[in-house]
């Protein structure tokens, strides 16, 4: 059975991200739905580096024991395949569930991934899982753990939390930091740019020999003209008239101040550390050449996509090992065009051993 709906539940005690008005201040707790909304959808580098990552996994080429089994595996129902859509989710949420549905003779007829977010674990006296209660549209349902004939019903893939028994840890709380101050540096150069890059300056009233100083309204009123008539990118430049003993003061600021490019390659650097993604895939200045950029695709392939990809074929082989005797899902690293200098390096290897036999080099490409 599938549930859907607009709204969830959110789960307790998530990691927070850091709100930054102006000045630091202490992380603030928010919702998995404003933690997607500014760390995901807000954040260019944080959305760039999960989908290089996920869209990696979901299009990797598989190899299965059992056709059936690939055929389960590479459904895409909703157009977005199930790898990619756990690959995400383990990216920013540490968690992801796939409810297996079966037909009416008891055969697995779809892998759907529920929405991590709405899905909270509920354990015996032990600690130990035995259902899944899911929540969506104002409504609950308790999904068990396992089917009548003690095979799995739901799957439960998980990152590394070392405090949860029950839950992982997604990149999302990670980067927390680096995504606030991100996003801090992109609105004060949006700020900056609006204001001809510095700031506007002041307005000194020398009153002279009357001594008298401006009213309160008179400054709410030279407060608002200026507003209207000089803020913006559509009126920078554009002079001013003083009269009646105001004096224009212009401000800049210090080279220290106006770092905030820096700022943000910084922490555009340390989001992709924690996705896994090295900067050069990002755009990030650096030394940009052909072979460096090659290689940082290989190290993504090799460090991030390859053992996402093992932890999730590993636990829907595991999963599915009822139905399918002996499942084995894996990436078919032959067939992965970011490895293809490595598998020719293999290959001139083992045709360099004279000391092999061909059925030994075969063996050892994987050819047997």
């Amino acid at each position: 059975m599938n549930w859907f709906g607009r709204k969830a539940a959110q789960h307790a005690a998530r990691p927070a991200l850091s709100r930054v008005y102006g000045s630091w201040s202490a992380p603030a707790p928010l919702s998995w739905e404003a933690q997607v909304r500014e760390g995901y959808l807000g954040n260019a580098i944080v959305q760039r580096s999960v989908r290089l990552v996920a869209e990696a996994a979901g299009a990797a080429p598989l190899n299965a024991s059992d056709p059936g089994l690939l055929a389960l595996v590479s459904a895409a129902p909703g157009g977005q395949g199930l790898v990619e859509t756990l690959a995400s989710q383990l990216l920013l949420h540490g968690n992801s569930y796939v409810q297996i549905l079966t037909d009416a003779g008891g055969a697995p007829a779809e892998l759907f991934a529920l929405r991590p977010e709405r899905v909270t674990v509920e354990a015996d006296a032990r600690g130990w899982p035995v259902a899944y209660r899911y929540k969506a549209g104002g409504e609950a349902a308790v999904l068990p753990a396992e089917d009548g004939a003690g095979r799995p019903a739901v799957l439960h893939v998980k990152a590394l939390h070392p405090l949860d028994d029950h839950y992982g840890a997604g990149c999302l709380g990670a980067a927390g930091g680096a995504i606030a101050a991100h996003n801090a540096a992109a609105k004060w150069n949006a700020a900056l740019l609006d204001n001809a890059a510095r700031p506007s300056g002041a307005l000194v009233h020398d009153p002279g020999d009357k001594g008298v100083p401006l009213s309160a309204e008179q400054v709410e009123r030279l407060r608002e003209e200026l507003a209207e008539g000089f803020a913006g990118g559509a009126n920078a430049g554009r002079p001013l008239l003083l009269e009646g003993g105001l004096k224009w003061q212009a401000l800049s600021l210090s080279p220290a101040d106006m770092d905030f490019l820096e700022l943000k390659h910084s922490a555009a650097r340390e989001i992709g550390t924690a996705f896994g993604v090295p900067p050069m895939l990002l755009g990030l200045p650096g030394d940009a050449t052909y072979a460096n950029y090659r290689e940082a695709n290989r190290a993504l392939w090799r460090l991030t996509v390859l053992p996402l990809c093992a932890k999730i074929l590993g636990a829907v082989s595991q999963g599915l090992s009822g139905w399918f005797a002996g499942a084995d899902l894996r990436v078919d690293l032959d067939r992965v065009p970011a490895l293809s200098e490595d598998r020719m390096a293999l290959w001139r290897e083992v045709s360099a051993a004279d000391w092999l036999t061909a059925a030994e080099k075969k063996a050892l490409l994987g050819m047997d």
